[in-house]
């Protein structure tokens, strides 16, 4: 199974002669995460697709895109242990991370150990190698960081109405969960609030943990109510229409399982300063003071002055939105990731993993 700008890339399906095989046993949103006979029924079906592929041709190179942890962990080393039972040699691509903290457990220690035995393994930054780094020798590892497509909209040129009224616009994109920083962010915007500065927060993604009543109770609570605003989930352009009407992205995430959020190279790309914390790969998209802040998590002071400074200050959040449409530009664009993966998948199937 792969993600959809591989399936699609012309650079790299142009390279190779590939046979796609979905790995996945959910066929609705609403499976994910849940077990069920049906799911067992599909994942026997794809474990047959798998065999007879192996039967009728000698392949290179397998790629996996390997779940760190959890249930879908334990669906992968189905398909694994079939692969290295046919002496195939494997490439796993991490999107995601919780091995370190998963191998505590004695039982996933020695399938890590297994799984982890002679084989490439794909992830998204060196600020994640440490999550691997008990099991995967650092010669069998490749770094490639997610890219994506040019946006549809033009960059940002700022919010006329909100400009003429010296108003900076805030943005928060992400799932409503409290570990993604959402109170963090709130709390940040009281004490902003309270200094009587100029700005409007916008918040838009999808409800989780957090509840729409509790949330908008403490807006109401922190007199907020005229200042921070809540959208829900947005797509496609309407979603793209919240970065070209903002003047900074504000990412303040503790989650444990952040990895490597598209979201922040979406704000790169649309030319705004970021404020985040470096939790997973995200040192890797924000270079503190160069395109943006990094702060300490679950710290709302910090992150109050950081945002305190960039409101005060239209021509230090210019530099840095350029730097960062920069970073986007070198780093992080669809055909750069294409490029790289290309690269990565000839170079493992003309070496082989040590152990």
């Amino acid at each position: 199974m792969v993600g959809k700008y591989i399936k699609e890339s012309k650079v790299i399906n142009d390279a190779f002669e590939t046979d796609y095989i979905n790995l996945s046993t959910s066929e609705k949103l609403s499976e994910s995460g849940k077990a069920g006979i049906l799911k067992l029924v599909r994942l026997g079906q794809i474990q047959l697709k798998v065999i007879a592929s192996l039967f009728k041709k000698d392949y290179d190179l397998c790629y996996v895109t390997l779940t760190a942890s959890g249930p879908g962990f334990y669906k992968d080393i189905a398909i694994i242990l079939i692969l290295k039972l046919f002496r195939t040699k494997i490439i796993y691509h991490f999107h995601n991370k919780g091995v370190d903290s998963a191998g505590k457990s004695y039982i996933n220690n020695l399938l890590y150990k297994f799984v982890f035995h002679k084989v490439f393994s794909i992830i998204l930054s060196e600020c994640l190698y440490y999550d691997i780094a008990h099991y995967a020798s650092a010669k069998n590892v490749f770094f490639c960081a997610n890219g994506i497509p040019e946006n549809k909209l033009a960059l940002n040129t700022g919010n006329s109405d909100l400009e003429s009224r010296g108003v900076s616009r805030l943005l928060f994109l992400g799932n409503m969960m409290e570990e993604k920083g959402v109170f963090v962010l709130l709390k940040a915007c009281k004490i902003l609030n309270e200094m009587s500065l100029p700005f409007e927060c916008h918040f838009v993604g999808s409800w989780a943990d957090v509840l729409p009543t509790d949330f908008k109770n403490r807006i109401t609570d922190y007199g907020l109510n005229n200042i921070v605003f809540t959208h829900g989930a947005k797509y496609d352009l309407d979603k793209q229409r919240f970065f070209v009407e903002s003047d900074v992205f504000i990412f303040p995430s503790f989650y444990h399982y952040e990895s490597f959020p598209l979201v922040v190279i979406e704000a790169l790309q649309y030319q705004l300063p970021v404020i985040s914390c470096p939790e997973g790969g995200i040192a890797d998209m924000v270079k503190d003071g160069v395109n943006g802040f990094l702060v300490p998590q679950r710290d709302e002071e910090v992150l109050a002055d950081k945002i305190k400074i960039l409101i005060e200050d239209p021509e230090l959040r210019i530099r840095m939105g350029i730097a960062g449409r920069k970073r986007y530009e070198t780093l992080f664009k669809l055909e750069t990731f294409e490029t790289s993966m290309k690269d990565i998948l000839t170079e493992a199937i003309l070496r082989s993993p040590g152990s």
